[in-house]
């Protein structure tokens, strides 16, 4: 793996049931089992898979759609069935389901008519997130000397 190819977050505890990820960049987000220090809920470790995949996704569509026309409306709603049985915990019927609207104009049509390729080429080909759960990535987990 090259530099340029190598993505990593830090995920460091906060607190009880509570922590934060920080990306290589000094984004953070905090996240965890229930509310935060404001007592708003925070985002689950399987809402933050929801996310990625929906931002993910979201992000190449908005691209290829921007090009030809602002949208009025572009919401991504993502779903998926939590299940434990043989194979153990995991999310199981993962949808992913655009809402797009675009005014009146030649730029807007152009807009609605690539919608769905751009959608369809951004699951298939272009987003990591989901291209990577797909492909069912396996996942290394090991215990650092302290």
């Amino acid at each position: 793996m090259t530099d340029d190819s190598l993505r990593s977050v830090t995920v460091e505890r906060t607190g009880p049931g509570r922590f934060t990820a920080t990306n290589a960049r000094g984004g953070t987000i905090g996240f965890g089992t229930g509310a935060g220090p404001d007592g708003a809920e925070e985002f689950t470790p399987v809402e933050l898979l929801l996310a990625a995949l929906g931002g993910c996704t979201a992000v190449d569509v908005d691209l290829a759609t921007t090009r030809h026309a602002e949208p009025t409306r572009f919401s991504v709603a993502v779903t998926g069935q939590k299940t434990d049985d043989e194979l153990g915990n995991r999310l199981t019927d993962l949808t992913v389901t655009f809402s797009v609207a675009f005014e009146d104009g030649a730029g807007a049509d152009r807009a609605r008519a690539i919608l769905p390729r751009a959608v369809r080429t951004s699951h298939d080909r272009l987003c990591t997130v989901s291209r990577t759960v797909e492909t069912g990535t396996p996942v290394t987990a090991a215990v650092e000397d302290v």
